[in-house]
């Protein structure tokens, strides 16, 4: 989960550390108003937004005018594979996936994240990011779309395209 709201396998190993420290330390607060797992899931991603917040301030590794997930743009995943797919095409669509959530918003970032690789449900997803229910639905659907738009070969990055705020 780490690694698919922050984007990079470095800034996922920082973000889970920080999550497992904040939750260790937070045990004896923990007062049972959610379940557990929830909790966890809060404090987790609570981490990868911070991680992703302190990467805005580092300046960013790699060549001049290199940007971030570039590697992917223009890809088409899984365009007409249907179930017969191979393992190399499985991992290529994987990476590309991974790209195109790379440069959706971090808020429809874990979002999406939490609905789809997690499975969670929308009213936990709701009380991990500690917004309400329609927030989430919203955000969920906003980011689909958006996901969907990097990977039929919509160059534009979602953040460079205006989103009403919420």
């Amino acid at each position: 989960m780490c690694r698919r709201i922050t984007g990079n396998p470095s800034d996922a190993e920082d973000a889970a550390q920080e999550a497992l420290i904040a939750i260790v330390k937070g045990l004896e607060r923990f007062t049972g108003g959610s379940r557990f797992g929830t909790w966890a899931y809060r404090v987790t991603v609570n981490a990868c937004l911070d991680e992703l917040r302190r990467r805005r301030r580092r300046a960013a590794p790699g060549l001049p005018g290199e940007e971030e997930g570039d590697y992917a743009l223009g890809a088409v995943v899984g365009a007409g594979r249907g179930a017969s797919q191979s393992p190399e095409e499985a991992v290529v669509d994987r990476l590309d996936v991974d790209a195109a959530l790379a440069r959706v918003t971090p808020d429809f970032r874990a979002a999406v994240v939490l609905r789809d690789l997690c499975g969670l449900e929308y009213s936990e997803i709701a009380e991990i990011l500690d917004i309400p229910l329609g927030t989430v639905r919203s955000r969920i659907a906003r980011g689909r779309a958006a996901v969907a738009d990097l990977l039929s070969g919509n160059l534009a990055a979602p953040s460079d395209r205006p989103i009403p705020s919420q």
